[in-house]
């Protein structure tokens, strides 16, 4: 039977990562190999490189004995972004990696940055068709305003000529 522990490492959402001091993978769990699309039994005793091509945070939680908070990552191939944390276990000599799956709030970012930005297009596309509508009204209203004042002094000028003074 196992162990609680052995149990949450496998039933852990977050995949988890284990490596010497020699970049060589000791222990994964399941939701590693889901995330990395990887099978278990061809990871262990792999250099984490053949995976990961920038390891320096692992390398920097290794030679400054204290977690590294690895940031955001997204895995472009796997359609995969991750939230990382890198943590020395000093007295093992290992170093441990929790890769935590943001893959659904990256997308509903994008998403929601596409709506705004399709927003801000319908917005600048209305006002340009608006300016340009009051353009056009003020062409016409210009040429009316030009016309009537020809008409009127047209009719001035008639006036005037008949008037008696």
């Amino acid at each position: 039977m196992k162990s609680l522990w052995e149990l949450l490492w496998d039933y852990d959402p977050n995949a988890l990562l284990v490596v010497d001091s020699e970049m060589r993978i000791q222990v994964t769990n399941p939701a590693f190999c889901r995330m990395f699309r990887r099978e278990y039994d061809r990871l262990i005793g792999q250099d984490v490189r053949t995976i990961f091509s920038d390891v320096s945070d692992f390398e920097r939680a290794w030679s400054e004995d204290s977690p590294v908070s690895g940031g955001e990552q997204h895995f472009p191939e796997l359609d995969l972004y991750v939230r990382k944390v890198i943590f020395p276990i000093p007295n093992e000599n290992l170093v441990a990696c929790i890769f935590v799956d943001m893959t659904q709030e990256w997308k509903q970012k994008e998403e929601l940055s596409a709506l705004r930005l399709e927003a801000i297009a319908q917005v600048n596309q209305v006002v340009d068709k608006q300016m340009s509508v009051a353009q056009q009204i003020a062409g016409l209203l210009g040429e009316t305003t030009a016309e009537t004042k020809v008409s009127l002094m047209r009719l001035l000028r008639m006036l005037e000529e008949e008037s008696p003074r």
